[in-house]
C-alpha cells in the first residue's frame, strides 16, 4: 500500500440501516427517505457530496432500500403529469433530486457495521482517495464542513475525519478521539483551537469510551475523507463494539502507519450547524428550524409557532427533565 494523492472526486453514503428508532414509520420506508421539511433526508446528504465537488456517489443500501434507488431516477409519468398541469415549480423539484451527479448503488448483504458497509465500497472507490457520509448526520448547506476536510486531505495526505465537542457524560455514545495541535499542543485542548475548520492531529481513537476513560470530550461525527489503505485495514479487522466492523477500529490502525503507506489520521474540529436525524428528538428540531429559516415556509411557519409555543402550558420540572 503507498499514499495516494489522487483528487477525491468519490463518496461513498452507508444507507443501508434498518432505522429501528422510528419504528413503525420506517417498517416499510427507509429512514434515510424519511422527510425532512420536502426532501428525503439522503438527498440533503448526496447535495452536501456533491456540492463539494464530489459527483461520483455510491449509495451502500440494503434489503427494502429500493425507493432510494427511485427517487434518484427519472419519474417519467410523474413529469409527464406536471407537464399537463403546467407545474414548472414541482416539476423542476422532481428533477432536481436525478440531476445531481452520478449515482451508483450496493447492497451490504450483511449488517456488519459501519466499517464492513465502507468495504462494500472497495470495487467502486478502487485506489482512489474517498468520503464517507452518514446520512444521519445533516451539515447545514452554509457551513463547508467537507470541503475543509478535502483541503486538509489534499495538503497532508493521509484520512481525515470530522469532529465536534460534547458533554463529557455523553462521550459514551460516539467514537472519540486524543488529539495534538499540529504546532505541538497535545491531549484534549487540541481540539479547542479557536480557528474553525483548524487541522489536528489524531493520535488515539476510543470506540464508545466510559466518561472516565475517554481521552477527551471530541467526538467522531459522520464525516470522513479516507485514504484507499483503509480498505486492507478493514478487510483484517475484527469485530468490535457490538460484534461489528467498526470504522473506528480501522482509524485507529492508520494513526500508527507510516505516511507513505496511507497511514496517519488529521480531524477537522466542527464548530457549524448539524442536525442529527437518526434521533427522534433531533429528527423534530431539525425538521423545525430548517423550516422556519426558509423563505417560502418561514414567515407564516414562525409566525404560527411563536403563537402556538406562548399558548402551550408551562413545563413541570418531570417533563423538562424527560425532555433534556
Amino acid at each position: 500500500m503507498t499514499q495516494s494523492h489522487h483528487q477525491v472526486t468519490k463518496a461513498v453514503i452507508p444507507a443501508a440501516g434498518l432505522g429501528t428508532r422510528f419504528l413503525p414509520a420506517t417498517k416499510a420506508t427507509p429512514k434515510e427517505m424519511l422527510p425532512v421539511v420536502d426532501k428525503p433526508a439522503i438527498q440533503y446528504v448526496v447535495e452536501e457530496a456533491v456540492g463539494a465537488g464530489l459527483d461520483d456517489v455510491l449509495l451502500v443500501t440494503g434489503r427494502n432500500k429500493r425507493s432510494l434507488e427511485d427517487h434518484f431516477d427519472r419519474a417519467w409519468e410523474l413529469e409527464t403529469a406536471l407537464e399537463i398541469k403546467g407545474d414548472e415549480a414541482r416539476l423542476a423539484q422532481v428533477r432536481e433530486s436525478q440531476a445531481l451527479g452520478d449515482l451508483h448503488y450496493v447492497r451490504q448483504q450483511d449488517p456488519k457495521g459501519l466499517g464492513h458497509a465502507v468495504l462494500c465500497g472497495a470495487n467502486h472507490v478502487g485506489s482512489e482517495p474517498f468520503a464517507v457520509l452518514l446520512g444521519d448526520d445533516l451539515i447545514d448547506q452554509r457551513d463547508t464542513l467537507l470541503s475543509t476536510m478535502l483541503a486538509v486531505r489534499n495538503e497532508h495526505g493521509g484520512s481525515v475525519i470530522a469532529l465536534i465537542e460534547v458533554d463529557p457524560a455523553d462521550v459514551g455514545m460516539y467514537g472519540c478521539a486524543a488529539v495534538e495541535n499540529v504546532e505541538g499542543g497535545s491531549g484534549a485542548e487540541g481540539g479547542s483551537d479557536d480557528r474553525e475548520g483548524a487541522a489536528v492531529r489524531v493520535t488515539d481513537l476510543v470506540e464508545k469510551p466510559s466518561p472516565d476513560q475517554a481521552p477527551s470530550n471530541l467526538a467522531l461525527i459522520g464525516r470522513y475523507v479516507l485514504d484507499p489503505a483503509v480498505f486492507e485495514v478493514l478487510r483484517k479487522t475484527e469485530p468490535g463494539s457490538g460484534g461489528e466492523v467498526q470504522l473506528t477500529d480501522a482509524l485507529k490502525t492508520l494513526i500508527g502507519m507510516p505516511a507513505a503507506q496511507g497511514g496517519g489520521v488529521r480531524a477537522v474540529v466542527f464548530r457549524g450547524r448539524r442536525y442529527d436525524t437518526g434521533d427522534r428528538q433531533d429528527y423534530l428540531r431539525t425538521t423545525v428550524r430548517l423550516a422556519a429559516e426558509r423563505e417560502d415556509l418561514g414567515p407564516q411557519f414562525r409566525a404560527w409557532l411563536r403563537t402556538y409555543v406562548a399558548e402551550m402550558p408551562a413545563e413541570t420540572p418531570d417533563e423538562t427533565e424527560s425532555g433534556a
